[in-house]
């Protein structure tokens, strides 16, 4: 009996030691992933701060990082900067009414019946006294001012538009390499999947003049739309190994209650793989929303198509010293790719994850 007490007290001591290591464990890998989390959105959290913030804050690297404003004082009429003025007695914080190379004089805001308080030193040195002020108004004025309506609709056409384009396309070609024969399908497998690698650079110019000069389509939305038509090829790739995970057992079902290829396709196929098509959907929606390069080149000289990326670009080149709107802007067109992202992300990683899945 002792023996056994004895063993239970040490099995008891050593599977308490166990979880305190397994409990420090998952406090560290929490802690690493919240530090690196927030090294991530530190970016971003600057850019929604400095958003609302005034103009003269942003300007002023002496200022605080939070929304602030400067304190000023009403006297005789005019407005004078309160600063943090220190004395024998301690800080006061006192609005200068006259400058001096050597001495400058106060007034006591909470006393200001006391008159002028003479001071030496360098006022320049002196801190001003800022207060908490978050300027939500700098929304509205970048929206209104960089014309987001226009640029958000014809984003949001584009990106909806060749979104259902290359899903239907890529979906179609992806069916094809994961259920049919035909001659020299590994190849043409091997041929696309190469594409993915090529250097945008490498067929720019050829596809710019055969659009431009051949086609006609300069300053349109053509060169764009129409080759998403086409599908994409890492896009079929990522449905095409999603499609290899679903029984073959479901099609043959299908085939002998007298479904076709194309029913079969669109009745069971489609509906088991909504997670690897919300996933591709997604992709592509990101991509046309953050498009820079294309629009750039192609919609030239048609400054009324222009989407939200070349919109922000010219509103940064022409407000350049309004900061505070800049990122206003910028936090706008944030907003509805991340909750869309939020909205979809559940079903949206269930799609990437594709591999080693039992159905």
């Amino acid at each position: 009996m002792a023996e056994n007490k004895k063993k239970n007290e040490a099995l008891t001591e050593f599977e308490i030691a166990r979880r305190r290591r397994n409990l420090l464990l998952q406090a560290g890998i929490t802690l690493s992933a919240l530090i690196l989390l927030g090294v991530y959105l530190m970016p971003l959290l600057y850019g929604v701060v400095t958003s609302l913030k005034t103009k003269a804050q942003s300007a002023d690297p002496s200022a605080p990082l939070v929304p602030s404003i400067a304190v000023t004082f009403d006297y005789e009429g005019k407005n004078y900067d309160v600063l943090q003025v220190p004395t024998e007695a301690g800080i006061h914080e006192w609005a200068l009414v006259k400058k001096g190379r050597r001495a400058s004089q106060f007034v006591d805001p909470g006393n200001p019946d006391a008159g002028l308080i003479d001071w030496e030193g360098n006022w320049r040195a002196l801190e001003p006294v800022w207060v908490p002020s978050v300027h939500w108004d700098n929304y509205p004025q970048a929206w209104n001012t960089i014309d987001f309506a226009r640029l958000l609709f014809n984003t949001l056409v584009y990106a909806f538009v060749t979104m259902i384009g290359t899903v239907i396309a890529s979906s179609c070609t992806a069916y094809g390499f994961a259920r049919f024969n035909f001659p020299f399908k590994n190849l043409l497998f091997m041929v696309l999947i190469g594409t993915i690698v090529l250097p945008p650079a490498v067929t720019l110019v050829p596809t710019y003049a055969f659009f431009v000069n051949v086609l006609g389509w300069g300053g349109t939305w053509l060169p764009l739309i129409i080759p998403q038509m086409f599908g994409n090829a890492y896009n079929v790739f990522l449905l095409r190994q999603y499609f290899l995970t679903i029984p073959k057992e479901m099609e043959e079902a299908a085939q002998i209650d007298g479904a076709g290829r194309i029913r079969t396709f669109v009745a069971v196929i489609l509906p088991q793989a909504v997670p690897a098509l919300t996933a591709v959907s997604l992709f592509h929606f990101f991509f046309a929303w953050n498009d820079f390069f294309g629009p750039l080149i192609y919609l030239a000289g048609n400054r009324d198509a222009n989407p939200i990326t070349v919109g922000l670009t010219e509103f940064n080149g022409l407000y350049s010293s309004e900061t505070q709107l800049i990122l206003a802007a910028a936090i706008i067109s944030m907003i509805l790719p991340l909750a869309i992202f939020f909205m979809a992300q559940r079903v949206f990683i269930q799609g990437i994850v594709i591999t080693g899945v039992d159905k």
